[in-house]
């Protein structure tokens, strides 16, 4: 089954480098952005949406699907997820560090500028 974009709990961000990511908010699509599972429990209908008339915008096509195994697909995935939360605390505490920085500079000129 495709990507359910009617569902409540699917996601979708445009970048301004016009990448698109496509996902489930509460990561139960292992093969996204082409596929949910299918008969998925999870399933809702998006509640904002009913009765709305779209207007039309025309939406990126989703990249074709890679040809292979899907369990290999899947794989290589959940590597590239593991990959990121690997590395997300240091880079966390890097841009932490330099919003600190940044503050404790701000603040430097602020008390400069009063004297």
């Amino acid at each position: 089954m495709p990507m359910n974009e009617q569902c409540k709990h699917f996601q979708s961000r445009t970048y301004d480098s016009g990448e698109v990511a496509r996902f489930c908010e509460l990561d139960l699509a292992p093969e996204a952005p082409w596929r949910c599972p299918e008969n998925c429990p999870s399933y809702a209908p998006r509640l904002a949406d009913v009765g709305w008339a779209h207007g039309t915008l025309i939406e990126p096509a989703i990249e074709d699907e890679p040809q292979g195994d899907p369990a290999e697909i899947a794989a290589l995935l959940e590597s590239a997820v593991e990959i990121v939360n690997e590395v997300a605390p240091e880079i966390l505490a890097e841009v932490r560090a330099q919003d600190a920085a940044q503050a404790r500079k701000a603040g430097r000129k602020w008390w400069r500028f009063g004297r």
